[in-house]
């Protein structure tokens, strides 16, 4: 564990009420992984189906330092799993939806993808995976819980590579998981980063060791100040993308309604002109 979390570690058991940043805030999503190398284990496990036996190790690679400032474009948890072999993983918690989910996780793992060194053999390429953990739906017309895609054929379905995949968790969705998200207790970390008071965290804390680790964690991570400054920082920039983001939606729907308005306007006058057209058309009869 990290020094911060030599703090007694059953008094996160005599909190009560509100959690003030729980683990859908990026930055104490980052903190608590980091601080933690069981719940980052514990994590791993679930969500790319690995027993934890197999996880010889886990190393961050992009750590962060302690109250200095990050950039939202350095929001990625890179995670350098050690199974039998190398393994890239890359987590990341997102509250907003801007819309581009797709293009961004595809871009993330692109570049992690490239990790072959000049003269190496192609084949030496590590695997890597990103998983996305998603307070909102990114497919609304079709709801699930976790899912995982890959590159395949799309007439046969034959998997092109395996050394390249993609996952989504949308937390939203916890009542949508299927019996294997339940045997690898997905369903539990979703409602471990969505458990907003610390009623609801001790619930799930009883239920395994991990997830009561990962509540000391939190307790900790949120009693540390500059810890908490961070927090609210990254709490009023996602407040204020998600004002603009509004903001933005009601624009183009106000434009959306304007040209709607502007067009009906224009064929009533077109209609209009046609009436005046076939009236002048037989006043020209008349006057033959």
């Amino acid at each position: 564990m990290a020094k911060n979390e030599q703090l007694n570690s059953e008094e996160w058991r005599n909190a009560t009420g509100k959690i003030d940043y729980c683990m859908t805030n990026d930055y104490m999503f980052r903190m608590v992984l980091q601080s933690n190398n069981n719940v980052l284990k514990g994590l791993i496990s679930s969500m790319m189906h690995v027993p934890l036996s197999d996880i010889k190790s886990v190393e961050i690679v992009n750590p962060i330092e302690l109250g200095k400032h990050i950039e939202d474009k350095d929001f990625i948890l890179d995670v350098k799993v050690i199974l039998n072999d190398n393994s890239i993983i890359n987590l990341e918690m997102q509250v907003t939806n801007y819309s581009n989910w797709t293009n961004r996780s595809l871009c993330y793992l692109c570049r992690t993808f490239d990790n072959v060194q000049k003269g190496e053999d192609y084949n030496s390429a590590i695997p890597v995976t990103h998983i996305g953990f998603l307070d909102y739906d990114l497919f609304p017309d079709e709801l699930e819980f976790y899912s995982t895609y890959m590159l395949q054929n799309v007439e046969t379905g034959k998997i092109y590579n395996s050394k390249f995949r993609l996952s989504v968790l949308s937390l939203n969705q916890i009542k949508l998981a299927t019996k294997e998200d339940k045997k690898w207790h997905i369903d539990e970390w979703a409602r471990l980063f969505k458990a907003t008071t610390w009623e609801e965290l001790k619930m799930i804390a009883e239920k395994d060791k991990v997830y009561s680790e990962a509540a000391n964690s939190i307790y900790v991570q949120n009693s540390d100040e500059t810890i908490r400054a961070m927090c609210e920082a990254r709490q009023e920039a996602i407040f204020h993308e998600q004002y603009v983001q509004k903001q933005l939606k009601e624009l183009k729907e106000r434009a959306k309604e304007d040209a709607i308005s502007h067009k009906k306007q224009l064929s009533e006058k077109d209609a209009q002109i046609e009436q005046l057209q076939a009236e002048i058309e037989k006043l020209k009869e008349k006057l033959k």
